[in-house]
């Protein structure tokens, strides 16, 4: 089973899925769990690693709650959810530089996740759209403008 049939199989999918987003929940969810593992190991080490283990479980939650997000398709709230995959992202690359600052193959494999989740993050980003014009953006949206970053590159249809 794959997160693309589960999400094929909503009523409002009508067959289709969004791939891109598919694979970057995928991915969250395998990242959550590499960097859980990774924070326990590096816990586990002789030496300091307090950043490490702090970015690890940053990034498991944060990837964690973007994977829930990524797939729900009941309504429609592309603000928050394009934040939160940007949000994801940031902390993915963040993990990663700390991880590959350390010589244990634990956080060598934590990074390449991390790197990973982050790009198809990225990926997926482009292929989540506003889906209204500027005069029926909910009011959120239009208060944000131009100063917030999940308002940055945002194609509204």
């Amino acid at each position: 089973m794959s997160i693309s049939t589960m999400l094929a199989l909503h009523p409002d999918a009508d067959g289709g899925v969004n791939e891109a987003l598919a694979l970057a929940a995928r991915h969250a969810m395998f990242c959550a769990q590499m960097c859980t593992s990774c924070a326990d190991s590096c816990s586990a080490e002789a030496m300091g690693m307090r950043q490490c283990i702090r970015l690890c479980l940053d990034c498991a939650d944060i990837c964690q709650t973007a994977s829930r997000l990524m797939v729900r398709q009941t309504g429609r709230n592309a603000m928050i959810l394009r934040a939160m995959i940007e949000l994801c992202a940031h902390a993915c690359e963040a993990c990663a530089e700390e991880c590959e600052r350390h010589d244990h193959e634990h956080c060598r494999l934590c990074a390449a996740m991390c790197r990973e989740c982050a790009q198809d993050c990225r990926s997926a980003l482009a292929s989540v759209q506003y889906g209204w014009d500027a005069s029926t953006k909910p009011r959120a949206a239009q208060s944000l403008g131009g100063s917030h970053p999940a308002m940055n590159d945002i194609a509204c249809e």
